[in-house]
């Protein structure tokens, strides 16, 4: 009974520290860029991307080249997101004895 205890205890323990990594991720941005930097996204730690940019110069490109170099800065942002995400997640999980990828 004292373990079933203490393991809703270290759960809820859990459940308050991902609440606050979810309030933490609010605080993350991340930003992507192509080109040079001539595109640029910037997104936060739950992956929505927040702003784009786009120099003048890369307008001169043509729409497909414009086209790849957003979709190319979206991924970058988006990845950068996702690592942060997962560093965030490790923290929390550090110490609980779980196998990694459970969670």
């Amino acid at each position: 009974m004292k373990n079933q205890q203490q393991m809703m205890k270290q759960l809820q323990q859990v459940q308050a520290r991902m609440a606050k990594m979810q309030e933490e991720l609010n605080d993350v941005t991340v930003t992507g860029t192509a080109g040079g930097g001539v595109v640029s996204i910037t997104a936060d730690g739950h992956q929505k991307v927040l702003s784009v940019t786009i120099e003048a110069e890369a307008l001169e490109e043509g729409a497909e080249l414009l086209a790849d170099l957003i979709l190319a800065a979206c991924n970058d942002a988006l990845d950068k997101s996702r690592a942060a995400a997962a560093a965030n997640m490790s923290q929390l999980t550090a110490g609980l004895g779980l196998p990694p990828g459970l969670l």
